[in-house]
Order: C-alpha cells, then sequence, then structure tokens
C-alpha cells in the first residue's frame, strides 16, 4: 500500500484554491497589526524596518505589516499557496520557495539593502505544528538566526496548545464552513503527540493534514540549541472577537502560545 502523503508542503498544495475561504474569518489585522505589533514594541520593535514571513502561505500577514510600513519578504514551501500570494501582491512582496527546515542566509532585496538583516521573523498560524520530527525545530529555528538581526531583531510564532488539539484534532470533532468538512482523526489527545484530520469539500481533493504538539521546553531546548533566547511565552485566546494575551499560559485555558525571542549573546 502507497503511504499517505502527509507533509506540509501537499497538504497546502491541496487546499490552496480554497484556503483564503476557508480561513476568511481570521483577522490578522486584528491579531498581528492591533496585537501582536503594539505587544512586540515592548520588547524594543520599531516598524518600518525588513520583515521575513516563512510559512507565508497567501499573504495573509501581509497587509498589517504593509499598512504600517514594514518592507516583507514571505517564503512558503507550498508553490500553491505562493501562487495566490503572488496574484495579491504582484511586486509589493518578495516570495521564495522555501522549506524552512532548510532557510538559507537571505538578503533583504536584490540589489537593496544587501546582507542587511531582518529586523522581524515570522512563523505565524501553525508553521511550527507542522513541524512533526525531531530535529525539526532546531533546523528551522537555525535558518531563522541566520535572518534574524542580531542586535534587535525579534523571531515571533505561534504553537497550539493541548485545548487547541482537542478542538480541531481529537476524533469527536467535525466542522464544516460552507460545504468544506474538517474531521479530527485522534482517539486521544496527550502532550507532545501528533495528530491528524482531514479536510474535503468542493474544488478540492480529500487530504490530511498532520501536527505535533511541541512542549514548551522542548521549543524552548530547540531555541537554545540554535542561537536564540526567549524573552517571553505568551498565552492567546479569542473570546468574543477579541485576542486576549496572557502573559500566564496555559495549556488548558489558551488556543495559542506566542514565543518572542531574539538572537542569543
Amino acid at each position: 500500500m502507497t503511504p499517505v502523503d502527509v507533509s506540509a508542503e501537499t497538504a497546502y498544495d491541496s487546499c490552496s484554491p480554497i484556503y483564503d475561504e476557508w480561513n476568511g474569518e481570521n483577522d490578522y489585522e486584528l491579531w498581528l497589526g492591533e496585537t501582536l505589533l503594539p505587544e512586540l514594541a515592548k520588547f524594543g520593535l520599531s516598524g518600518g524596518g525588513w520583515a521575513l514571513d516563512v510559512g507565508c502561505g497567501t499573504g495573509r500577514a501581509f497587509p498589517p505589516l504593509l499598512d504600517r510600513g514594514w518592507k516583507v519578504v514571505g517564503c512558503d514551501v507550498s508553490e500553491g499557496m505562493l501562487q495566490a500570494a503572488q496574484r495579491k501582491f504582484e511586486s509589493r512582496v518578495r516570495l521564495l520557495n522555501l522549506d524552512a527546515r532548510s532557510l538559507p542566509a537571505l538578503t533583504a532585496a536584490p540589489g537593496e539593502a544587501r546582507g542587511e538583516a531582518f529586523q522581524l521573523v515570522l512563523l505565524l498560524n501553525d508553521v511550527v505544528n507542522y513541524l512533526v520530527d525531531d530535529g525539526d525545530l532546531e533546523e528551522v529555528f537555525s535558518g531563522v538566526r541566520r535572518n534574524l538581526d542580531p542586535r534587535s531583531g525579534l523571531v515571533v510564532f505561534d504553537t497550539n496548545t493541548l485545548r487547541q488539539f482537542q478542538d480541531e484534532y481529537a476524533a469527536n470533532d467535525t466542522s464544516a464552513k460552507g460545504s468544506w468538512i474538517w474531521q479530527g482523526l485522534a482517539e486521544d489527545v496527550v502532550p507532545g503527540g501528533t495528530y491528524e484530520a482531514s479536510l474535503s469539500g468542493p474544488r478540492i481533493e480529500k487530504h490530511l493534514h498532520r501536527q505535533r504538539h511541541w512542549l514548551p521546553a522542548e521549543v524552548e531546548a530547540a531555541m537554545d540549541a540554535a542561537g536564540l533566547s526567549v524573552l517571553s511565552v505568551i498565552g492567546q485566546r479569542e473570546d468574543e472577537g477579541r485576542v486576549l494575551l496572557s502573559q500566564l499560559p496555559d495549556e488548558h485555558q489558551d488556543a495559542k502560545f506566542v514565543f518572542v525571542g531574539t538572537a542569543s549573546p
């Protein structure tokens, strides 16, 4: 029997035709623009520099950055997602087809600010969760370290909590948006597990998404090994149209943990 391809590349190539419709309720202006960027200002982030969006998908994080004067480079392993981003943003953003696990040292833009590092590196909305193999975190964070401004750059990424995995990947979870169906396949959700769900509906073939629950200690150890220091771990959840951040992150109350890091001395 041929094994089922559960790579993030295949999953997102498969869902790229309907990704923006499926995720239409995700308000990146509220999440990134109005909530996370002001929080990052507490760590010294100033606007208007160069941002690298790793796992950028169709570019849903681009408008909050561009509207605030950021210059953006986006990369993704999925050609389908990048094609969707290209149609929307054309030359406003430089787009690269790259695997986050083998991220080279990038220049901000060809012939412009050559060699300049990025003041902000983002891996938002499940990028880290799709890294499921031992060693993946270290590889990704090493690539981040190669591109992060060593003086004042910040890296920001999120991981899903046990609560989020229970809500989205447990076998009793089935959610529908329009004619699309998301079906969790996990019989039990436990710390550190790897889980699958299927997505099916019109204009896409049924396919699998596989994610791993990373323990905060595992994440912090991988960051340290790659030369990154943790500045903060913030709990995040949504309530009545608001994005709430907590300085006391909780696996059972929050939907995500948001990690903020910088280059180690």
